[in-house]
């Protein structure tokens, strides 16, 4: 079969994928300006730089490795994996709840309130929420790992090596799955109620150990999986089984490196918020107000510590107004009674 010439499809490469990130790029920056404007929950400025990092991060992947992804493996998977983990990451780090507010709420502004008509965009915000479903951890692992081994099956992987429509399909279900993905552990959605450390740690360890188990593949095969890349290879002067081995062993780098620096975010999340939890407690106790353990882990797990802090806070001055109102008035009793019985004294 005929190839198309490296120059023809990275240039059609660039238009096709690039393009599109450029317009959610300035969709992102609108949305930053109108939150900074209102006054309301605006986007703080180190996960601005997180979001504009991810697309850095595509864009420097899809450029400077653009070449040498049509001629070598090992080349293709770190551009994979740098679109996949590294991108999606730091878009997910980008984002908060009122910033994808808008594509979330249906139409009168309440999520699940019945719709009234069936405009444009009332179909826009429906379709979005209904996509929520996708960010659930029981939903997000499985679709992140089919898409990641359906697409490196030797057929598909490499008609997307052939055909600048279908390589761009394969890029954009790796990074939006990857997105999906990290939504369940740094995205602003909410989570169930069971995934707290505990499910977090077990979901970390499958999607690492799915992504291990494809790089031990391609690091220990004799097969050739991909003989797309024997004439780039022949280039090289490297050998399709090392090329090959070099890509299994690149994503087992990454994937260790991913894995301790999500186990120690684990860990150090996990001790700051027993720290927050016991905190709360305290405080409650300490001003007799009543707060159990429950529902002081469920406000530190969402987030909300520091808000049930200010409520605790609020009710105990309110206590504290109480208890010295009574404590005048205790006072201006007994005054009140000594001078009734000096009146009566004879």
């Amino acid at each position: 079969m005929t190839q198309i010439p490296s120059a023809t499809l990275i240039q059609l490469d660039d238009t096709i994928q690039l393009g599109p990130l450029l317009i959610l790029g300035a969709l992102y920056a609108r949305r930053v300006r109108t939150l900074a404007l209102q006054g309301h929950h605006p986007v703080p400025g180190w996960r601005q730089a997180c979001f504009y990092a991810g697309f850095i991060t595509i864009g420097a992947a899809l450029t400077s490795l653009g070449n040498d992804s049509q001629e070598l493996l090992s080349a293709h998977m770190v551009e994979h994996l740098l679109l996949g983990d590294v991108a999606a990451l730091l878009i997910v780090l980008g984002l908060t709840g009122p910033l994808i507010a808008p594509i979330l709420r249906t139409e009168g502004g309440a999520v699940g309130r019945r719709p009234t008509s069936w405009a444009p965009r009332h179909f826009k915000s429906v379709f979005f929420n209904r996509l929520r479903v996708l960010a659930h951890p029981l939903v997000a692992f499985p679709l992140w790992a089919i898409d990641l081994y359906v697409w490196h099956l030797p057929v598909l992987y490499q008609a997307a090596l052939r055909h600048p429509g279908i390589h761009a399909l394969e890029h954009a279900m790796f990074l939006g799955l990857g997105i999906n993905m990290w939504m369940c552990l740094f995205g602003p959605l909410p989570m169930p109620e069971w995934f707290g450390n505990l499910g977090k740690l077990i979901y970390i360890v499958a999607v690492r150990l799915a992504g291990s188990l494809l790089g031990n593949i391609f690091l220990w095969s004799g097969t050739v999986f991909y003989p797309y890349y024997n004439h780039g290879e022949a280039l090289w002067h490297v050998s399709p089984i090392a090329d090959q081995n070099l890509a299994g062993a690149i994503m087992m780098i990454e994937e260790s490196i991913l894995t301790l620096g999500l186990l120690c975010w684990l860990f150090l999340r996990a001790a700051r918020e027993s720290e927050e939890r016991q905190n709360l407690l305290d405080f409650a106790g300490a001003h007799g107000l009543e707060l159990t353990d429950a529902r002081a882990a469920r406000a530190v797990a969402a987030g909300r510590g520091p808000e049930l802090r200010g409520r605790l806070e609020r009710r105990a001055e309110t206590l504290d107004m109480d208890e010295a109102h009574q404590a005048a008035q205790t006072r201006r009793g007994m005054s009140g009674q000594r001078r009734a019985r000096a009146i009566d004294r004879p």
